[in-house]
C-alpha cells in the first residue's frame, strides 16, 4: 500500500476544503476561533457563524463542561462540532455518516491547523 501524503494545513481557508476533499459525504463546514468568529466556511460565514454557536450553546447547556464533540442526527442529514486546539470545527453531512470518522477527520484537522500556528 503506498503512503498517505498528509498535507500541512496552513489555513482555516485550507482546511475546509481537506475537510471537503477526505468527507465525500460532507455538505459543508466552517472553522471557528476560541471568540466564535467564523474563519472560513464553504459559504455564508455569517450563516455558519450563527448555526455554530447555537449547535455548540445547545449542546454546552446538556451537561457541566463544555463539550469536546456532539453529533445530532435527524431524518434530513446529521450535525457534528469538534473542539480542539482553541479551535472549532461543524459540519453537515448527508444522513448515515460514519459518525466516529468525521469526529476522528475533524479533530485531526484542527490539531495539524494549530500546530502550523495559520489560524487565519
Amino acid at each position: 500500500m503506498p503512503p498517505v501524503d498528509v498535507p500541512t494545513l496552513t489555513d482555516a481557508g485550507g482546511t475546509v476544503a481537506y475537510l471537503e476533499e477526505i468527507s465525500p459525504e460532507m455538505t459543508g463546514c466552517a472553522i471557528l476561533n476560541a471568540d466564535g468568529e467564523v474563519l472560513a466556511a464553504t459559504g455564508n460565514t455569517e450563516r455558519w457563524g450563527e448555526a455554530a454557536r447555537d449547535l455548540l450553546a445547545a449542546a454546552d447547556a446538556a451537561g457541566a463542561e463544555p463539550v469536546a464533540h456532539a453529533h445530532v442526527a435527524t431524518g434530513d442529514g446529521e450535525a457534528f462540532c469538534v473542539r480542539e486546539a482553541g479551535l472549532t470545527a461543524v459540519a453537515v453531512t448527508e444522513r448515515f455518516t460514519l459518525a466516529s470518522l468525521m469526529i476522528v477527520d475533524m479533530r485531526n484537522a484542527l490539531r495539524r491547523l494549530s500546530a502550523s500556528g495559520g489560524l487565519t
